[in-house]
């Protein structure tokens, strides 16, 4: 097994950084949708329906299979021995800011829902502000990663 993961271990890693680009996107790109939503549409009229349709399209068929991807190829990269030394504290910083990403995506998903049915209680504004959680957190991954300190 060691040996196929060392083997595949660029593939591995191109997969994986495709998916965290795609997901990215669309945790980039939510919020946004909602901010129009919220600011732009009422409950029920044809923005309204439009937007629905652009947001559950978007989390269901792009991020939730792109978190899945990244999830199950990030964990294989952190059991391919060599890769990850857990005596730093960039593995631990990535994998707190992962989970902090995956919890945001859940976040976004309670949220379409919500506009889907309707009762949305929250402004464009909280929405822009939102937006920069991914922001934040993607500066956090890619530090550790590269800089692996």
């Amino acid at each position: 097994m060691t040996d196929f993961l060392a083997l595949a271990y660029p593939w591995i890693k191109a997969i994986h950084i495709m998916a965290v680009i795609t997901w990215m996107a669309g945790l980039f790109y939510l919020p946004r949708l909602f901010v129009y939503h919220a600011e732009q549409a009422e409950p029920g009229d044809s923005r309204d329906q439009v937007f629905t349709v652009m947001e559950y399209k978007l989390y269901r068929f792009i991020m939730n299979p792109s978190v899945i991807v990244v999830w199950v190829f990030g964990l294989i990269l952190v059991i391919t021995p060599g890769i990850v030394d857990w005596t730093f504290v960039w593995p631990w910083l990535k994998a707190i800011s992962v989970i902090g990403m995956t919890w945001f995506h859940r976040w976004l998903g309670k949220h379409r829902k919500a506009f889907a049915a309707g009762v949305n209680t929250l402004s464009g504004r909280n929405y822009r502000m939102m937006n920069e959680v991914p922001t934040l957190l993607m500066i956090v991954i890619v530090v550790s990663v590269v800089v692996k300190f």
